[in-house]
């Protein structure tokens, strides 16, 4: 008897000690973490007040089982009444009760459905700014309709990430402070699901299908999240993160994708031979930031979805098939258009693709002979 005592005193104070650590406590969330948008807010109102009305509860009921346990126990001799139910609070409380149990219920059903509604229904007015948002196996495309601005946003492996690894990406999805923001929600593939805790709700992608959701910014920050929906092999290679910044930054964020845009497009368009060397270099960046997650580094892919490009007739066949694959796609497989990138992009991918991984065809592809096959 001595032993487990002392086993499970030991084993007690092993578990404080830990969770009295500071790491320990930061993991160790018991809350929703702090809003960044008003409705986010009324979100989170909500749950505190039904946390407390069922604290309440909780402390009632215990104080009667304990008063019970502690006052009727055998020990003192306590026999059971018998007619408890013959008496007026044994006939009735079996209403009493449910009926105060569905007062508390439809208290917070009230504030709860008033929220939804805001929610979901996304208020009238021009004074959004707008941000399509596509899920795609796997990774996020951000539309600023209103700026003209693209942005992709994928996942950054472990060795980059470290201790944000699946937690961070590339490119975030930058919004402004103190404005509403209206989230168009669609797919290019599977289901898909954004959510983000700190906006307050979550939405699925749905393909061939365009949903509403909206936030109105009221914080600076970093706040992330993930996919919500089983999309697939790398579904937890989906986060999402959202970098909450001032107006005035958000402004030369703007200025600065913009003049990344007009480098690109001059560079894509200038008239100029590429030697496979550079080809090969910018080949492997573009193929492994858009194309790695379903044919893998190795070039081997994930068969039967996503077949190997390794010794592939499509790699090692004719020119011409390979560029109408990458620029059209393929209908009744998972291989999308990538007509939206440019010709110096598409033109490095394909002689990529054509002599990594031995497949050594020696074949140099041209942005010109891009441009002429579109």
């Amino acid at each position: 008897m001595f032993f487990r005592s002392k086993t499970l005193i030991g084993s007690t104070s092993a578990a404080l000690g830990l969770l009295a650590a500071g790491g320990a406590r930061a993991e160790w969330g018991l809350n929703f973490p702090p809003p960044a948008a008003g409705v986010a807010q009324e979100i989170f109102d909500i749950h505190m007040m039904t946390m407390g009305i069922a604290t309440v509860l909780l402390v009632i009921v215990f104080a009667f089982v304990f008063y019970s346990l502690y006052t009727h126990r055998k020990s003192r001799g306590y026999e059971a009444d018998q007619h408890f139910h013959e008496t007026w609070f044994g006939h009735w409380s079996w209403v009493i009760i449910p009926v105060m149990v569905l007062g508390v219920d439809l208290t917070i059903a009230s504030k709860a459905d008033a929220v939804l509604k805001k929610v979901w229904e996304v208020p009238e007015g021009k004074d959004f700014l707008d941000v399509k948002v596509t899920g795609h196996q796997w990774w996020w495309e951000f539309d600023y309709l209103d700026h003209d601005i693209k942005v992709e946003s994928r996942y950054i492996p472990e060795e980059e990430s470290q201790e944000l690894y699946l937690r961070e990406v590339d490119n975030r999805l930058v919004l402004p402070n103190n404005t509403k923001v209206r989230f168009l929600h669609t797919s290019a593939d599977v289901l898909h699901a954004f959510w983000v805790p700190e906006l307050g709700f979550k939405k699925d992608a749905i393909p061939g299908y365009v949903t509403e959701t909206w936030a109105d910014l009221n914080r600076e920050g970093v706040f992330r999240g993930q996919c919500a929906e089983l999309c697939g092999t790398w579904h937890s290679r989906m986060p999402l993160v959202v970098e909450v910044v001032s107006e005035e930054r958000f402004a030369e964020w703007k200025e600065e994708q913009n003049q990344l845009k007009v480098a690109a497009l001059a560079e894509a368009s200038a008239d100029k031979t590429w030697s496979m060397d550079e080809l090969m270099a910018k080949g492997k960046e573009v193929y492994d930031t858009k194309c790695a997650a379903c044919h893998q580094v190795t070039g081997l892919g994930l068969p039967p979805a996503f077949p190997a490009l390794k010794d592939s007739p499509v790699a090692k066949g004719p020119i011409a098939g390979h560029l109408d694959i990458v620029l059209n796609g393929k209908e009744g497989t998972a291989m999308q258009a990538w007509g939206s990138m440019n010709d110096l992009e598409i033109a490095a991918i394909v002689t990529y693709e054509r002599n990594a991984w031995d497949n050594n065809t020696g074949d140099v592809v041209q942005p010109a002979d891009v441009k002429q096959a579109r």
